[in-house]
Formats: C-alpha cells, sequence, structure tokens
C-alpha cells in the first residue's frame, strides 16, 4: 500500500509540475499552441506525455494520437502514435477518451481523473491523467498535451500484455 501511496503522489506531483509549465505560457487568458511547447521544460516527463491532435468531422470530433512517450508502450503494449482513440480502445473506454477530450476543446481548460485499465486485462492498475488544451490561434482548442502515470497496485504479474 506505501508503494501505491508513494506512486499516486509522485504522479500528482508530476500533474503539477506539467501544469505549471503549460500556465506559465498562457497569456492574457490566451491558451498556448504547439509551437509555444518546448519539451526540455518538462524533459523528465516525456517518457509519458502525449499529444493529440482534434480532427473535426461531421457530426462527432475525433482525436488522433500524433505523438506518445516510449513509457506509454508498455501501458498499452504497441505503438499508438499515429492512431485514433477507436485503433487504442475498446468501444467503452473510446467513449469515456471521447467525452472527456470533447469537455476539455469545448471548456478550453484542462481535465484530469483517474481510468481503469480492467479494459487492458489490468483492473488493479488505473492511469492518473492530465490533459492541456493547446490553441495555434489561442482559442480554439486543436491539440491536446497530455500525461498518463501509472498507479495501483503493482506484482510482477501485471497483467498488461500486448495487444
Amino acid at each position: 500500500m506505501a508503494a501505491q501511496l508513494g506512486a499516486s503522489a509522485t504522479a500528482a506531483r508530476a500533474h503539477e509540475e506539467l501544469f505549471a509549465y503549460w500556465a506559465s505560457l498562457r497569456q492574457a487568458g490566451r491558451l498556448p499552441g504547439r509551437a509555444d511547447i518546448n519539451p526540455e521544460g518538462f524533459k523528465r516527463l516525456l517518457p509519458t506525455v502525449s499529444l493529440i491532435d482534434v480532427v473535426p468531422g461531421e457530426g462527432r470530433r475525433d482525436y488522433r494520437l500524433r505523438l506518445a512517450g516510449t513509457g506509454l508502450y508498455t501501458v498499452y503494449g504497441r505503438e499508438i502514435t499515429g492512431r485514433g482513440l477507436g485503433d487504442v480502445y475498446g468501444p467503452r473506454a473510446a467513449d469515456y477518451w471521447h467525452d472527456e477530450l470533447d469537455r476539455i476543446v469545448e471548456d478550453r481548460r484542462p481535465g484530469v481523473g483517474c481510468h481503469s485499465l480492467s479494459w487492458r486485462g489490468a483492473g488493479h492498475l488505473s492511469l492518473l491523467w492530465l490533459r492541456l488544451p493547446l490553441a495555434t490561434n489561442g482559442t480554439d482548442v486543436d491539440m491536446i498535451l497530455g500525461y498518463d502515470a501509472v498507479v495501483g497496485i503493482q506484482s510482477d504479474q501485471s497483467g498488461i500484455r500486448a495487444a
């Protein structure tokens, strides 16, 4: 249990660090854009950082992972860069992420949450996630900066397997 609490506290500190970096880029209430982001500002977090493109469409918008840090490979069991939500997740998990990302785009505000990895056969683990809106024009969210930390009771048999 102590290891779980330590991992959660470490994840929360990482979220605070990335949020503070993102917030420092905001000017006069305008959202930062991808061009404002310098990975050197959060280098130690890069293994589980993602950039998610907002893909407008008829009806429901979609999301595509433009970049997924190398540490996310162990979470998903494969490379997810370049994939849409429906390619990465099953239907229920994809719906969860559509709803969460839609909220971030529409509200133009960061989102944070915890999502079970039970869809990967690892119900004892969860992603503590942070999503930060980015806007090329300072207003309309066209990309989302993400950070994920795996938390939970881990053992030698994590239950995460390659797809």
